[in-house]
Formats: structure tokens, sequence, C-alpha cells
């Protein structure tokens, strides 16, 4: 079953009604507009299917499906309790169970305790978090012995991107340096600092702590950009820098950096759309990861690779047993193509 339908979601569950080996049982939504509307419909894939939206979350569980896509905006733990104590596998691009050890204690306990209710499994999962800082990383430390620094760098190129509430309003480009929203570095630590716990974990060196830092560029003029102006001396970049740190020195790190110009001061060094990745260790690697992906079709492309990695962790999750299950735990999962 789907549950939502956003960007991610929408996307999703056209893979999911396209894929050879799995059967859409049903759709759940939030936005009464989408109730009762075809499936394929809102999910844009040509495929006929009966399926059709419901709002009834009632309805939904009575389906007694194997799996729940979820992908809600924001988590709501009643729901990921209910449909866990119903007997319902979870996957789910919230990045709240990456690794279990570091979560809220609380949340941790009563989704545990509806995962054995029901004899479910939960798994989050998608491109970052996910992907880039756990199914590669794993990759590229088989190669190591000895390990000084592993670093991941995101670079993202939001100029093109035509989304004006994410960017400025939820974001905070565009916005002077005295309004910007210093949350997001905590945030950004909430959402990887798992990720890099579960990686040091498996290499046998657990960290000692997770430190989050951010930092901001502004435009040095007044640019357009497709989601409306940055005016000079606005936000025209941000980074956030995660860093797993072990006796006095840090082991991994994570860092997302985020433009909508390259006209920035001060001037930093920036990279297309893409990952970065250096291994300084016995084995050294430098490792880039680019998305050939004209301007035109980033909008419709960039959802494949979040949607794409939870979808096809969908038979992984059905066969583990019940709890919070990450990456470390799952065998290797991949496309089904025919």
């Amino acid at each position: 079953m789907q549950w939502a339908t956003g960007n991610i979601g929408s996307r999703s569950l056209r893979a999911v009604i396209e894929h050879p080996r799995l059967a859409l049982a049903g759709l759940y939504v939030h936005t009464p507009d989408k109730v009762g509307r075809a499936a394929g419909e809102l999910g844009g894939s040509a495929i006929a299917t009966a399926v059709r939206a419901t709002d009834d979350i009632d309805e939904i569980l009575s389906l007694d499906a194997d799996c729940v896509l979820y992908m809600p905006r924001v988590l709501d733990a009643a729901e990921v309790c209910r449909i866990l104590a119903s007997g319902t596998n979870i996957v789910t691009t919230s990045t709240a169970f990456h690794h279990p050890p570091s979560m809220d204690r609380d949340l941790c306990a009563r989704v545990e305790a509806a995962c054995w209710a029901g004899g479910a499994s939960i798994y989050s999962t998608g491109s970052s978090p996910g992907f880039i800082s756990e199914a590669v990383p794993l990759a590229l430390l088989s190669l190591q012995r000895q390990l000084g620094l592993l670093s991941i760098d995101e670079y993202a190129d939001l100029g093109h991107r035509d989304s004006p509430a994410m960017l400025f309003d939820v974001m905070g480009f565009g916005r002077s340096p005295a309004d910007f929203p210093r949350g997001r570095s905590e945030h950004l630590g909430t959402s990887f600092g798992p990720s890099l716990r579960l990686l040091a974990e498996e290499m046998g060196t657990p960290l000692d702590s997770v430190v989050a830092d951010g930092e901001i560029a502004v435009a040095r003029r007044t640019t357009d950009i497709a989601a409306g102006t940055l005016a000079a001396g606005t936000v025209g970049a941000q980074r956030v820098t995660v860093s797993g740190r072990r006796g006095g020195a840090t082991l991994l790190r994570f860092r997302a950096t985020w433009y909508c110009t390259r006209d920035l001061e001060p001037d930093w060094e920036l990279r297309d759309t893409g990952w970065h990745i250096e291994a300084d260790g016995d084995a050294p690697l430098d490792i880039d990861i680019r998305f050939p992906v004209p301007v035109e079709r980033m909008t419709s492309t960039f959802p494949a690779y979040t949607a794409n990695r939870a979808v096809n962790a969908v038979a992984a999750v059905c066969a583990a047993p019940p709890g919070i299950r990450t990456t470390t735990e799952l065998p290797p999962f991949g496309a089904t193509l025919a």
C-alpha cells in the first residue's frame, strides 16, 4: 500500500503500479480532493488499476497488505504503530529509524512494541540519507583496513528548482543572514547523525559524539532564479557539516552544500549537483557521483532516487524479523527489472 502521494510518494506509487512483482493493494491520501481518484492518475502511470485513493485508515488496514510505503511529510507515531501492530511491514522515507540506539527512547520503545505485537518490521531509507550515507559507504569501507576519515559531500544546485515555498520559506534562501533559521544545522544532524553512528558501529569503532555545524554565504548581486529573486546580500548558499567524532578526531563526515547561485560572498568552492566521497585510509578513494539529467527533466527525475530505493527494499523488509531494521541488517537489494 502507498501511504501519501506527495513529491516522493507519487513516484513511489507509480513504481509499485509498474513493478513486475508487486501488486498495489491500497492507497491512503490526506488531501480531500484526492479521495476517490484512481491510483494510476495520482501516480502518473498509464497502467490501469482498480485501486482508488481513500482517507479511511480502517479501510486501508483491513486490506491486509504485506507492506506500507509510508511517505507523509510529517511522521505520525500513532499511525506508524497502528500499521505495524496490524501486522503490516513499513518501508519509510522518514529519517526517524536509521539507528535505533540513537532514537528518542519513548518512540523507539513504542515502535518496537508495535512491531512485536504485529510480527512486522520497519525500515527507513531513501537516497540521502540512506543510499549515500549508508549503502555506498558500507561498500567502500569494505576496502579499508585503516581509516583516517571518510568524507561524504552532497552538492545541490537549487537555482533551477521552481519551489518558492521550499527554498524561501523552509530552507531560508533569500533571507538576510540575521533571519536565517539556525535550526537547519540541528535538523541535518538529526537526519544524518544516525547513519554515521551506524557506519561506525559496523566498523567496530562506535562514535563518541556527533556534531553539526552550519555556515552560509550571501549572493553578491541580485539574481533571478527559477523560484524567484535573490536580493544582493541575502542567503544564496548554505552548508551543514555533520561530524562523527571518536577519540578527539573526526572519523566520519557528511557535508551538505546547497546553493542557488555560484556568485557568493565568501567565494565557496562548488561542484555540480551530485556527491563526492573521499576515503583517507590505507586504500585511498576519491569518487564522484553525478546526475546526467538536463535541467528541464530534473523535477520529474530526481524523486526516483529516493522513491526507487524504498520500493526496492520492500521484499527484504517483508522477509526480515520483527523490529526496527537497519541497512546493516538487511541483505543487499536492488532493482527487479523483469
